[in-house]
């Protein structure tokens, strides 16, 4: 295996700790369990307080370390270009955190142009920090990870992300032919922790019919280095606007992507 740019993976290390630190923080203010605290945007999408100070502080960290680099979040939107792009959500699952649920996660991700090169997902409520880094390897809590042997859909597990931006007879159809091919159906309100469960094998596939790119940039060097298939949600507009993404093991994923008709190509 090639050794990896110094450069990058240095900006691993240093993602690591940062997440590290703003996953403290997010635990820190995390509401007890009950109902939601925080605003509701529009249907079920929740704002959290520690959605803009988690943000605020990655992105401050982030500037003073590398000063260069683009940094993009999902509350603030893009606040400085580079070539080397930081995609930062900070609080992955907020309708699970604002209940005080563990189901949740601090992800950032680093982009080289439109190419996914190294990524930091940290769970802290459940204890699980994932990382990859283009041509090194996915791990989870620094143990080589690797999608699923699974390849009788009637035996796989597959997770579907709800949208108040998706119409209900499209997610019902897509729920439909998950069924029809035998899998069972899970949604868990984390996208980024779904695409985490695909890499290491938890979930044989995931599927989002309209996601983020700061829901998935932290996501997709981890897929890529477990060995998933996914499609091709930056060439689809993922790099500007939502888009559609499936990721799945290689040995489900052409029958996921016929049955939902979410091309791999």
């Amino acid at each position: 295996m090639p050794s990896p740019s110094p450069a990058l993976a240095y900006r691993l290390e240093a993602a690591r700790a940062v997440v590290q630190d703003a996953a403290r923080l997010a635990m820190s203010m995390r509401p007890a369990p009950g109902g939601p605290e925080g605003k509701q945007k529009s249907a079920q999408d929740w704002l959290t307080e520690a959605d803009g100070a988690v943000e605020s502080f990655i992105a401050q960290r982030m500037q003073t370390l590398f000063p260069d680099d683009g940094f993009q979040g999902e509350e603030g939107g893009v606040a400085r270009a580079g070539s080397l792009r930081w995609v930062v959500d900070p609080i992955d699952g907020t309708s699970n955190y604002a209940r005080g649920r563990n189901r949740w996660c601090v992800s950032l991700g680093l982009l080289d142009g439109d190419k996914p090169v190294a990524g930091v997902i940290e769970a802290p409520a459940l204890g699980e920090v994932y990382t990859a880094l283009r041509g090194q390897g996915a791990f989870l809590n620094g143990k080589r990870i690797q999608a699923s042997p699974v390849k009788d859909p009637a035996s796989a597990m597959i997770e579907m992300g709800w949208s108040n931006r998706v119409p209900k007879p499209v997610f019902m159809e897509k729920i439909d032919a998950i069924m029809d091919l035998g899998a069972m159906p899970r949604s868990g309100g984390s996208g980024a922790l779904a695409l985490a469960d695909v890499a290491c094998g938890r979930l044989d596939g995931y599927i989002e019919i309209v996601i983020n790119l700061w829901d998935v940039a932290a996501a997709l060097p981890l897929l890529a280095e477990a060995g998933a298939c996914v499609s091709p949600f930056l060439k689809e507009g993922g790099l500007t606007g939502p888009a559609t993404i499936l990721a799945a093991n290689p040995h489900i994923a052409q029958a996921l992507s016929s049955a939902v008709g979410i091309s791999l190509d």
